[in-house]
């Protein structure tokens, strides 16, 4: 039997989309219990009124309002705060979603896994704009994360509460969740899900969020790699740039000296010292940063890991 589970849905500028979305779910999880946390993240449609509406008529429903549009990060950060069950599910408020794969998604929680994220197959979306830029993204980050996911984008997943509650998202982060969630030691399983394309309202998405995704993801193979010892990155880098800084003074001594070449010997007379400057300054910031994540970790009595379990520690 399925026990109770908090369903998580932002909502933008959904008006239309609301109260199918409301009878769809109720629908699904006939004989389940659960709550419906609704995240209105600054929508200027008309979507706060018919929310109040219907939390009066629901009182399984919840509602959040932003006071501005903070993004579908901020909002699902928002709804795994306040969720009351263990159980949590994730979905888009645009119907693209089926409700109906919410049981078949709790079903595989248990003690072998973790999360189980949708994985939308047959996607009914356009191919130049959606298909063929989420491909290569998924690819991407599946490749600098080590784990393979087909669809980072589906925002239909199901989680255990204890693996999402406290993860610290920004951004566009709310799609790297699986490898968050990795991190944490969570199980993770991927589902083949329905898609139905949109019918009402239009998209959020396009493709002016990819230079964003890139950052985050920029963002997130340093806290993968490097989070901990800082230092590795920045003392890398630094100490390539003071060896550059030295090759470059030592051609530019050759082309004074032996070559006669005093164009190329200026330019890189005035290279070398900027390069090792540089390469100081890199070295130095990376003490600084290995010195945060200490002081981090020491003032906050937090280790650097988690664990699972435990055997005989008791004795």
């Amino acid at each position: 039997m399925i026990g109770p589970v908090s369903i998580i849905v932002p909502i933008y500028n959904e008006k239309d989309n609301l109260q199918p979305l409301h009878d769809a779910i109720v629908d699904a999880l006939k004989g389940i219990e659960f709550e419906l946390l609704l995240v209105n993240d600054g929508s200027t449609d008309g979507s706060t009124q018919a929310l109040d509406a219907m939390a009066e008529t629901d009182k399984r429903i919840r509602v959040i309002h932003f006071v501005r549009n903070y993004g579908q990060t901020a909002a699902l950060t928002a709804g795994f705060r306040n969720a009351r069950f263990e159980q949590i599910v994730t979905l888009d408020g645009d119907m693209q979603n089926d409700p109906a794969d919410i049981p078949g998604l709790l079903s595989h929680l248990g003690e072998d896994c973790d999360v189980v994220c949708g994985w939308r197959k047959d996607r009914k979306d356009k191919w130049l704009t959606r298909k063929v830029p989420s491909k290569i993204a998924n690819a991407l980050i599946s490749r600098l994360s080590n784990v393979r996911v087909h669809d980072y984008g589906c925002t239909l997943r199901a989680y255990k509460a204890e693996f999402v509650r406290e993860v610290p998202l920004y951004g566009e982060m709310h799609r790297f969740l699986p490898i968050y969630v990795t991190w944490a030691g969570a199980s993770l399983k991927e589902v083949p899900v329905r898609h139905h394309p949109r019918t009402r309202g239009e998209s959020k998405y396009g493709l002016g969020r990819i230079p964003k995704v890139l950052l985050d993801l920029t963002t997130l193979k340093f806290l993968r790699d490097y989070y901990v010892t800082p230092i590795y990155f920045f003392g890398l880098v630094g100490l390539l740039l003071v060896l550059g800084g030295l090759i470059a003074g030592l051609f530019a001594a050759l082309a004074w000296a032996v070559w006669e070449l005093p164009i190329l010997a200026s330019c890189l007379t005035v290279l070398s010292p900027m390069l090792i400057l540089f390469g100081v300054v890199q070295v130095t910031l990376g003490v600084m940063t290995e010195v945060m994540i200490r002081m981090h970790y020491d003032i906050r009595d937090k280790e650097p890991f988690r664990i699972r379990e435990t055997r005989n520690m008791d004795e």
